[in-house]
């Protein structure tokens, strides 16, 4: 799989870690940054990766900021994007078992990168069950989408 990461400064000290998993785990990296600790705005990281990850460019995301919780707020402004603030591993691996998330959000301020590195790869390593009552609540879910256009 292919799998766009992005975070802003907060989300940095985790940065170096998850495009480590990712390749540890099989899979490519897209790595839209940053490269370096500056001070920028997460929303805008959250777009780059969005519209990376709904043109097909990418599988997944992995998106980071300081608590995890503003870049998951502003890449599920974006239609399709189904993100996920995840801390540990079962959230993670549930997130797309049960929920179809195509996007995992964690803060680089609240986990240390060991724990971010299990993460990753228990997000990576999950497919969405089929289960039908899962299923069902994820129509419902893309029918609120629909309903705010």
């Amino acid at each position: 799989m292919k799998i766009v990461v992005a975070c802003d400064h907060g989300g940095f000290p985790l940065h170096e870690a998850v495009l480590e998993a990712i390749e540890e785990a099989g899979h490519e990296a897209i790595d839209l940054g940053i490269s370096e600790y500056k001070q920028v705005d997460f929303p805008d990281f959250a777009e780059k990766a969005a519209k990376v990850l709904i043109a097909g460019q990418a599988d997944r995301a992995v998106l980071m900021c300081g608590s995890g919780i503003g870049i998951s707020m502003a890449a599920n402004k974006i239609k399709g994007i189904f993100a996920g603030l995840c801390h540990d591993t079962y959230s993670a691996h549930q997130g797309v078992e049960h929920d179809e998330m195509n996007a995992l959000c964690m803060g680089g301020l609240v986990i240390g990168t060991e724990l971010a590195k299990d993460i990753v790869k228990a997000f990576l390593n999950a497919v969405p069950d089929g289960v039908e009552s899962h299923v069902r609540r994820m129509e419902k879910v893309r029918k609120l989408e629909d309903q705010l256009d």
